[in-house]
């Protein structure tokens, strides 16, 4: 939403909108955390022979978080510049 859209609402509905969009960020931080811990549980945890990982699947869940949050991260700046790049055109 438009920022200068919201301000044009009432208080009332600013609160609600804001709300929404809040509980929207949360969901989508949780399913971002799920997909990180399913990908990288199924691609790092080969066998279940203790509960604690061992070293190699200790570095290997790392190494798949890095590679997870870096890509993340990079799709955000590029999703950020693409806005901006609309926001111009307007």
């Amino acid at each position: 939403m438009d920022p200068a859209m919201i301000d044009q609402l009432s208080p009332k509905d600013r609160q609600l909108v804001l709300a929404q969009m809040n509980d929207m960020q949360v969901a989508e931080s949780m399913n971002t955390y799920n997909n990180l811990v399913e990908r990288c549980f199924g691609e790092c945890v080969n066998t279940f022979r203790s509960k604690a990982l061992d070293d190699a699947e200790e570095g290997c869940a790392k190494r798949c978080v890095q590679k997870f949050m870096s890509y993340s991260q990079r799709v955000a700046q590029r999703f950020a510049e693409k806005n901006a790049a609309v926001a111009g055109l307007k």
